[in-house]
């Protein structure tokens, strides 16, 4: 089964990218849906995040804007939420792979925003980098609710630049060229794959 590493700084595309691999077939491991499911309610974060959080918590789930701030205010508060989240996701991902190779998957799809910056790469056997020019990204960002040019850089700031990403990449998919045109790439990424 080969475990394919799927990242992209926040508005390349990434999440309509795994959506393409999984219409291809191939299982798709997405991280932030890990982290969504586990400070959802009664998700097992929950009870941690009160504890050294206790404002983030609202209706028994993790209001997640009050818990970004706190993690803006002081970068420690990141790590310590990262030292029981990182974890966490990582039994629910060992739970995936069980369920794929199971499945008899021959690709899986590893969806991880900060896939080098957390080192992440180093588990999966090919990287894929999905990517657009700045102006589209910026757009693409921009215009989601709550946006807001502070949060923007803040986001980015804990980021890869793009350019560096590309260069570790094993493949690049570029998303600012239209839906057929990604697709392609996709179909193109997964039959190389498979004739290796």
């Amino acid at each position: 089964m080969i475990t394919l590493g799927l990242t992209g700084s926040i508005g390349m595309g990434k999440t309509t990218t795994a959506q393409m691999f999984e219409e291809q077939g191939c299982p798709v491991f997405d991280a932030d849906a890990a982290v969504h499911r586990l400070y959802d309610k009664d998700g097992k974060a929950v009870p941690l995040i009160r504890a050294v959080f206790p404002d983030a918590i609202k209706d028994g789930a993790i209001d997640r804007a009050v818990l970004g701030q706190h993690m803006r205010k002081d970068p420690l508060n990141l790590k310590v939420l990262e030292s029981f989240i990182h974890p966490m996701v990582g039994e629910l991902r060992a739970a995936f792979f069980e369920q794929a190779k199971a499945d008899g998957a021959d690709i899986v799809i590893m969806d991880v925003p900060l896939l080098f910056e957390t080192g992440g790469d180093a588990y999966v056997d090919k990287v894929v980098v999905v990517t657009a020019p700045v102006e589209v990204q910026r757009t693409r960002v921009m215009a989601r609710p709550g946006m807001s040019e502070e949060l923007f850089r803040s986001l980015l700031s804990r980021q890869m630049p793009d350019a560096e990403k590309r260069k570790r990449a094993d493949y690049v998919i570029f998303t600012d060229k239209g839906l057929p045109f990604a697709r392609e790439q996709v179909q193109k990424i997964i039959t190389d794959l498979r004739k290796s």
